[in-house]
């Protein structure tokens, strides 16, 4: 056995954009040097599109494995085993010999919006969100699977099955149909029975499809043993360690945080932002608004996500005549909190929680010639803030203490003025995680706990790199727009 300190397993987070991965030790410490990110991009277009080659995706995951482990060296030698995470709610439709047959299509695309409407009016909404802990909405697969039968026919009588992006990684490398998908990230479909653990057979019906479309499940510390050969070849260092199952980006991230109990809520804001609490309660009941996911068989992740965080500062800055970003926190502390008067729905890629409209947009009231281009980006993101303050509302009702409010990732990191602006409209302190790869931390960890390794999720706590205490007479500003923004949302979308 070699030293505590030489064990070392290989964490991949397959990202929205970009694929990242590294080596992190018996401590879930990242290897300097021994670290890569290998970008990709999706095609994106305004009737609602985002998809991306399900190839291209694997490949871009495959050079940094090939990139981290020419890094690691001799290092290679004491990898114990491989991690993954995922960005969740992708679907790719596989033929019988497990080719892609469609691109992957994302979380973030809404051409299912018409489709998920109807499914609305035909099943019983509170009976499906209970038994699969998430509300009809594009970013799921019910919708996503009537779409492609109604708009792709031919295509979909193709389809043999329809798997997540990591599970049709996995049947590649390891040469099988038969590999598992995790729990976790199956949940993420909207077809998982949370009861159960078992794909949701009422629903399968309504869709046309039966459990032989779908893969097998098990707990993402099941792993997959043996790859290929072909990539036993090519990664002779992991030929035969053990891969883990995968687990949505979410529940790495809080894992990552130190969020792995209801005592700490993990507050995400990167291209997308979410609130998440990780319930050691298998199946908690589901505030409406809220989503459910399992992480295994005894863990629920509960909160909310949204479809706006950092990609709402990358439009201002597309589209507004603006300062370089490095400038933006210093010309944002400036200004009085929402006394600008504009009040905004920023979603400008939809909305997930807390309404789930199918036909939601981004919406600027109240412009004037006085307006200028910081209190547009200044409204935007207060209204960002203002839509975590209704997941918490649901998700911690009626609690402004007994719990830690942990906030992560680079959109927000990098705004000091949105930290406190968050940490004021909540009315609880935020701290921000010192962390720089939250993510692949969490991967890391549940990795080593899977291995025997960690005996739990926090024997090592993450660090936090500083507090924001809320500002009570700010606090108070916020509290009525946040009431404006209810009554334009009520007044657009009902």
């Amino acid at each position: 056995m070699t030293d505590a300190l030489e064990r070392y397993v290989l964490a991949v987070d397959i990202g929205s954009s970009s694929v990242k991965a590294g080596f992190f030790d018996s401590f879930a410490r990242s290897v300097d040097g021994v670290e890569v990110n290998i970008p990709h991009a999706q095609m994106v277009a305004s009737d609602g599109t985002s998809e991306e080659d399900a190839d291209q995706i694997r490949r871009a995951t495959e050079q940094a494995i090939d990139v981290v482990l020419q890094k690691a060296g001799d290092r290679g030698k004491h990898l114990i085993g491989v991690g993954f995470d995922c960005m969740a709610s992708t679907v790719i439709g596989v033929d019988a010999d497990g080719n892609a047959i469609t691109p992957v299509y994302t979380y973030a695309d809404t051409r299912s919006a018409s489709d998920v409407d109807r499914l609305r009016d035909e099943l019983n909404v509170p009976v499906i969100y209970d038994r699969t802990g998430v509300m009809q909405h594009t970013s799921y697969l019910p919708g996503r699977i009537r779409w492609l039968r109604r708009t792709q026919p031919e295509l979909a009588d193709r389809i043999d099955k329809y798997v997540d992006v990591s599970t049709y990684f996995f049947s590649k490398w390891f040469g099988r149909r038969d590999v598992k998908a995790s729990y976790c990230v199956s949940s993420w479909s909207g077809l998982l029975n949370r009861h159960q653990l078992d794909w949701d057979y009422g629903l399968l019906g309504r869709l046309g499809i039966g459990v032989e479309n779908l893969p097998d499940l098990a707990p993402w510390s099941d792993p997959e043993i043996g790859l290929a050969p072909e990539f036993a070849k090519r990664w002779p260092a992991l030929a035969e360690l053990p891969f883990l199952l995968a687990v949505g980006d979410g529940a790495a991230v809080n894992v990552g945080t130190g969020c792995v109990d209801e005592t700490k809520v993990a507050l995400t804001v990167g291209t997308t932002g979410a609130m998440r609490v990780l319930s050691e309660r298998p199946a908690p009941d589901v505030p409406t608004g809220l989503w459910a996911y399992r992480l295994g068989r005894t863990r629920t992740l509960l909160g909310g996500s949204f479809s706006e965080g950092g990609n709402v500062v990358q439009w201002a800055l597309d589209n507004l005549n603006l300062p370089p970003i490095d400038q933006l926190n210093s010309e944002l502390e400036k200004l009085k909190p929402a006394q600008h008067r504009i009040n905004v729905l920023p979603f400008i890629a939809g909305e997930r929680a807390t309404g789930w409209s199918t036909s939601a947009s981004g919406v600027l009231e109240g412009i004037r010639i006085s307006t200028t281009p910081m209190e547009i980006l200044q409204a935007m993101l207060e209204s960002i803030a203002y839509r975590f303050a209704l997941v918490a509302d649901l998700l911690l009702p009626g609690v402004k203490s007994g719990y830690q409010m942990i906030a992560s990732g680079g959109a927000i990191q990098d705004f000091p003025w949105w930290l406190q602006t968050m940490s004021d409209v909540l009315g609880v302190p935020v701290g921000v995680s010192a962390e720089e790869q939250d993510t692949s931390r969490g991967t890391a960890i549940l990795a080593l706990n899977a291995l025997g390794v960690w005996a739990g999720l926090d024997m090592h706590p993450a660090r936090i790199a500083a507090n924001y205490e809320p500002n009570k007479v700010h606090a108070e500003l916020h509290t009525e727009a946040r009431e404006r923004q209810g009554e334009l949302y009520s007044r657009l979308l009902g």
